[in-house]
């Protein structure tokens, strides 16, 4: 399986940052890691072994890229208006380095899929109702769509707050831009399992949403086997990519 890997000083984040790619061709499938893991998460636990046969065959073509969490959203140290800067900086280094760059790789403008579990699962999601120009989809395993729990105690809010946490502006979300592209996309797919420190009420939430606003997407709940861990995503991704992709 052909593998590369790329790495730059993001002139939005002023930090060096690290792409790694699995396939040759096929749909661009763009990973973002759990917590405050890097750009080979997903080959250390041994996701992209699962995804193997798909991404020989040209099915899929994976990229998956670092984060901004540590930093970030994790770091208790670190003020939320900073955390808020952090995060719409990673937004503009995805949707003004990453996506050019995966465009160039598959030689198109192809419809790129986030993929993400837990933390990822809300990276994910996000930069799909952020910008549904950019990308055709997502695959949100396992997530919280609301990151209050990361700057409430400090009794801050701002605009890079607000417009990075779904469960604010999505319910909000009632333009006639946005809103309409998002309700012609057809690959939305939450999933959750309902196993140990897992959180399916979330993944509903987000759902009943989408639905308010008639926009297409599978809600799958698995069951309580499947707990907050790699085992279950590795079960999830190969099924969701040879059924729906």
């Amino acid at each position: 399986m052909y593998k590369s890997q790329d790495t730059w000083i993001s002139n939005n984040l002023n930090m060096e940052m690290s792409i790694a790619s699995y396939g040759d061709y096929g749909r661009p499938l763009l990973f973002f890691p759990t917590a405050a893991a890097d750009y080979l998460e997903h080959e250390r636990f041994l996701m992209i072994d699962c995804l193997e046969p798909y991404i020989k065959a040209g099915k899929i073509r994976v990229f998956s890229v670092g984060g901004i969490n540590r930093e970030g959203w994790l770091n208790k140290r670190c003020h939320p208006k900073v955390k808020g800067l952090l995060q719409q900086g990673f937004n503009d280094y995805i949707a003004q380095e990453v996506v050019p760059y995966i465009w160039h790789k598959c030689n198109g403008n192809h419809g790129i899929i986030t993929v993400g579990a837990s933390l990822g699962a809300f990276h994910a999601a996000n930069q799909l109702f952020r910008r549904p120009d950019l990308f055709a989809g997502t695959i949100a395993m396992s997530g919280g769509y609301d990151i209050r729990d990361y700057y409430e105690s400090y009794g801050y809010h701002d605009q890079n707050i607000y417009f990075n946490n779904p469960a604010e502006y999505l319910p909000d979300l009632w333009d006639d831009y946005y809103l309409p592209m998002l309700q012609n996309k057809r690959h939305i797919y939450l999933l959750s399992g309902s196993g140990d420190y897992e959180k399916p009420d979330a993944t509903r939430w987000l759902s009943g949403v989408l639905s308010s606003k008639g926009v297409p997407h599978k809600l799958d709940i698995w069951g309580h086997d499947m707990p907050h861990d790699w085992p279950t995503w590795r079960a999830m991704m190969p099924h969701y990519v040879g059924a729906h992709l």
